[in-house]
């Protein structure tokens, strides 16, 4: 993790840290439970699923930091393919109690005009209140609006619109025209969905249709072509790591400090991005006096390297590299 992203990973660990107060953990994880069971069901919902503040209170100190990490770690490989960029407006649709804002915060430096749009008007109570609590200016200043997502949204121009774990509550219809609307009225788009097969098949259309839109893959990917993976045989997806809550544990069991949320994404823009020349797709492979990579290639499609003692700083820098980095790495070329 970037050391300019501790400031608001703390102030996020810290605002959440205070939501449970007064609220049995059996209710808690029981409230848990029930949302996440809503959240992986396969038909979309047709009213909020984050119903009142224990609702949410529990949901965020339970999902929160992993749709943060996720989508902080999407924004970051934005901002490594657009460098000298910065969005001065930003716009988070069916944000919720806006993760995406705070990950937005750990990207960028720079001052940014925010707005949240959710239809479940606890979630945006609960972000407003969350973003009080965190004592960072750009945080402080978001506008939370109520807008039920599926229906026709009048989008104003925007430098950045991100939209996560939003496609999998919409019909195939609407999720089309809300993609169709982000990319009319933005500058970059970044969408991030679960790291399932599915989520990448949400994410797979949604690419498509931002290119058809005329915007340019930034990220993940290093080129505008067709995925090179064969349909239902593997997926594109990546993984952030996340510490562990005591409400995790209980939900979940184990006593790992740390889980890996995997999550799909793309990040698409309108003007000349720098891709990667190469992007790592899988857990990197360390063996005696080697490292094997998978890679998503622009002219090779997918395709395997090993990289051995003998190629020296690369075999060094192949020993570092994370799923989801450039490769080769930046510094090496």
């Amino acid at each position: 993790m970037n050391a300019d992203t501790l400031p608001t990973t703390d102030a996020l660990r810290t605002a959440l840290a205070g939501l449970l107060d007064g609220l049995p953990p059996k209710q808690a994880a029981q409230a848990v439970e029930r949302l996440i069971a809503n959240y992986r069901g396969t038909t979309p919902t047709g009213t909020p699923l984050l119903r009142d503040r224990s609702d949410v209170a529990a949901y965020a100190a339970y999902r929160m930091p992993a749709t943060f990490e996720a989508v902080r770690a999407a924004l970051d490989a934005l901002a490594d393919a657009a460098p000298g960029w910065a969005p001065a407006s930003h716009l988070d649709v069916g944000g919720g109690t806006g993760a995406a804002v705070w990950a937005a915060d750990a990207t960028w430096a720079e001052p940014r005009t925010t707005t949240v749009l959710d239809w479940a008007e606890p979630a945006l109570a609960l972000g407003r209140e969350l973003a009080e609590r965190s004592g960072l200016p750009a945080l402080r200043t978001v506008d939370w609006r109520r807008a039920r997502i599926g229906t026709p949204l009048a989008l104003p121009d925007t430098d950045l619109i991100t939209v996560s774990y939003v496609l999998n509550e919409l019909t195939e219809r609407d999720r089309g025209a809300l993609v169709t609307d982000v990319a009319r009225a933005a500058r970059a788009v970044v969408i991030v969905e679960p790291g399932t097969p599915d989520g990448y098949l949400r994410i797979i259309e949604a690419r498509r249709q931002l290119i058809g839109a005329g915007l340019r893959v930034a990220a993940p990917c290093p080129h505008d072509g067709a995925c090179p993976i064969e349909p239902g045989t593997d997926w594109c997806h990546f993984a952030a790591r996340v510490a562990r809550s005591s409400l995790h544990r209980q939900v979940k069991g184990g006593s790992l400090p740390y889980e890996d949320e995997k999550f799909s994404y793309v990040a698409a823009v309108r003007f000349e991005p720098r891709p990667v020349r190469n992007r790592v797709i899988r857990k990197p492979q360390i063996r005696k006096g080697q490292v094997l990579l998978e890679l998503c290639t622009p002219s090779d499609g997918l395709r395997g390297e090993t990289v051995t003692k003998r190629h020296g700083e690369l075999y060094r820098a192949a020993r570092d590299t994370a799923w989801g980095d450039p490769w080769p790495p930046p510094d090496t070329v």
